[in-house]
């Protein structure tokens, strides 16, 4: 009698349960085996509803975005003339302009060249420039952000609009969404069982760029309209929308160009409802360091006006009745539920670094999905079939014992990718397929090897202990070189590349506990049992 036959037993009883409890749990179960983030479980499909499936399987949308990284470093460049100017003002020296010039370059004019040592010195202090084309008579200083620094920021703006992309994803509600860099400037987005196309386009494409601006009371509106807006003064815009006609007509806003506050400094935001109107708001709630600013420009501008813009929009323009300490503000403009909803995800998720574009766009419809599910699933099926029938008719008894192995990988495989959350996508299905090849294919590397053993006139028990023992090792090695394959293919692919690499390197892993444990575990007990079969039908 084989030893520790009874733990064997138990431990293939446990992973099949397990692996049901993965694919269809129990009510109650779910929650604890998933968390409660995971989503409610698929219903009906010929699939386990806790598999997630890729946007190929049950529709959604596939975005590739183009990212304007020129404009983030010209954003970038801006802020920091700002930050110059401000130091120096701040070390008493008297600056006429400080602006950006080109894309990477700023142009600090001081206001009389005999500062201009002083001013070097409070400039070396900032990283990443360096001078080119100063003129110290005219007092002049020309820099230029350096080359390194702006691949830098260039490659921050991608990653920055990565993480961005995803916490909206996320808070949107979407389960395994595909988010990733492709190329220098690119993101690909695949959101699987989007219903909703164009607000997802909306929510992620939206920069979000969050800013509280002064009105400038004494500019003249219809003077601004006609002719500009006045120096430092910008002519922005209010779109209002008929409740009742849904008509649409613009407001003019003179705003100065001072920015006091940005989305940078929000704690949070949440939607509520207006008690009085019944009608959604957004409303903000600053950190610690902008509730401070908040009450500090509140206090000296009570009785004036205050413009919340989004994106170069103005939204409203409430007039500042108080001081106001608490650091909360409210952003109105007649949304819908859904509207003030994604305005919060936006606003909670922060503001893209850089403009987004939409290069390519594929809708992928439910019913296509389904197709699919079917096609592949057939083809499992009828390949699944033709190996079962060959391995009954060529190998018999343990032909049988191989098919049940293969259940069990088949089981094995569904659960795992299931409980790690990977997603199922067409060529994971093909995946799948192959798995069904390899792992037969292991089960008759060992049972020709028994057969070779028998040949030789040893025992059923000694041709089934020397058989397993002299395959073991051809087992491993095509299994590892499958693995590794699936390895290469999981790092250099894309998104289908991927699911293919994951079910093929679950399925090996499943292969080889099947083929090794399991099988061996069914031979034990038929062949060397206290009640075992006298002859070995292979």
């Amino acid at each position: 009698m084989p030893k520790r036959l009874g733990l064997r037993i138990g431990i293939v009883l446990a992973v099949i349960a397990g692996s049901l409890i993965y694919l269809y749990p129990p009510p109650g179960i779910r929650e604890r085996v998933y968390g409660p983030a995971h989503g409610p479980a698929r219903q009906g499909g010929l699939l386990p509803p806790t598999l997630n499936l890729g946007l190929d399987l049950q529709g959604g949308i596939h975005l590739v975005l183009g990212v304007d990284v020129d404009k983030a470093l010209e954003n970038q460049v801006e802020r920091n003339a700002a930050d110059m100017k401000a130091a120096l003002e701040k070390k008493g020296i008297g600056i006429k302009e400080a602006a950006r010039q080109g894309a990477t370059g700023i142009v600090i004019q001081l206001a009389s060249s005999q500062m201009w040592t002083d001013a070097l010195t409070v400039l070396n202090e900032s990283q990443g420039y360096e001078q080119k084309g100063s003129d110290q008579a005219a007092g002049r200083i020309v820099l230029a952000l350096k080359a390194r620094e702006a691949v830098t920021l260039r490659d921050l703006a991608i990653r920055q609009g990565l993480e961005t992309i995803r916490n909206r994803v996320d808070q949107f509600g979407v389960a395994e969404p595909t988010i990733q860099q492709q190329g220098e400037n690119r993101i690909l987005v695949q959101l699987p069982g989007i219903q909703d196309p164009e607000r997802a386009k909306g929510l992620i494409g939206k920069t979000a760029l969050l800013e509280f601006k002064m009105l400038d009371d004494q500019a003249e509106l219809d003077k601004a309209v006609r002719e500009g807006p006045p120096a430092g003064d910008e002519l922005l815009w209010q779109r209002i929308v008929d409740k009742q006609t849904r008509q649409e007509r613009r407001l003019a806003y003179v705003v100065k160009k001072r920015t006091l506050l940005t989305g940078a400094d929000l704690a949070t935001a949440k939607v509520s409802i207006d008690q009085s109107t019944s009608e959604p708001y957004v409303s903000v709630t600053f950190t610690d360091a902008g509730s401070r600013v908040f009450a500090e420009f509140t206090e000296h501008n009570v009785g004036k006006r205050l413009a919340i813009i989004l994106d170069g929009n103005v939204y409203s323009a409430p007039v500042i009745r108080e001081r106001i300490p608490s650091g909360q503000a409210q952003i109105t403009g007649g949304f819908t539920p859904e509207e003030a909803t994604d305005l919060a995800i936006v606003l909670r998720a922060g503001a893209l670094p850089a403009p987004v574009r939409i290069l390519e766009e594929r809708t992928v419809g439910p019913s296509l999905g389904a197709d699919s599910i079917r096609q592949g699933l057939g083809a499992i099926v009828a390949s699944a079939l033709a190996v079962f029938l060959f391995m009954l008719v060529y190998y018999r008894l343990s032909g049988l014992i191989a098919d049940v192995a293969l259940v069990l990988n088949l089981l094995i495989l569904l659960a795992a990718l299931a409980g790690f959350h990977a997603t199922l996508t067409l060529p994971g299905i093909a995946g799948i397929a192959l798995t069904i090849g390899v792992a037969v294919d292991t089960n008759i590397l060992i049972f020709e090897r028994i057969r070779e053993e028998l040949r030789t006139g040893k025992t059923i028990r000694a041709a089934i202990d020397a058989g397993f023992a002299r395959a073991f090792r051809t087992v491993i090695d095509t299994h590892v070189t499958v693995l590794v394959s699936s390895a290469i293919l999981y790092q250099f692919g894309t998104g289908p590349v991927r699911g293919f690499a994951v079910s093929l390197a679950i399925g090996i892993l499943a292969s080889l506990f099947t083929a090794v444990f399991f099988t061996r575990l069914i031979f034990d007990v038929l062949y060397m049992g206290p009640r075992r079969v006298q002859s070995l039908s292979i």
